[in-house]
């Protein structure tokens, strides 16, 4: 996976960064396919939940002055550097659970995931 920035040397920074498996991949392709002017998507965290954070994807179609861009099989996952102590080292997957199709976040900085698996402490 490659990483890009335009505001600071990425080099200068200890990260293992982010990865998508090829299904997480694929999907953002898709999204960016049905919808125009979409780079791809954000991956960011808020405060919420009982364990303290959560996972925030959004779609992009303008990249933050400070976002790190990383590359893999033609999708762009974008992520704030100001996120990047929580979710280094995440990879990002698209599954199916039953019925349903969702991203999944591999975290190994999450500690402390709630039971109903929407919030993750640091």
């Amino acid at each position: 996976m490659e990483l890009h920035s335009g505001t600071f040397n990425p080099e200068d920074f200890p990260w293992q960064g982010l990865t998508l498996t090829p299904a997480a991949a694929a999907h953002i392709r898709e999204l960016a396919a049905k919808q125009p002017g979409m780079l791809g998507v954000r991956l960011s965290v808020k405060q919420t939940g009982c364990a303290g954070f959560g996972y925030v994807l959004d779609t992009v179609r303008e990249p933050d002055k400070d976002d790190l861009v990383f590359e893999a099989e033609g999708a762009k996952l974008f992520a704030p550097l100001q996120a990047m102590p929580f979710i280094d080292g995440t990879e990002v997957d698209y599954v199916q659970e039953g019925l349903n199709q969702l991203f999944k976040f591999h975290n190994p900085k999450a500690q402390n995931e709630c039971d109903c698996g929407e919030s993750f402490g640091v």
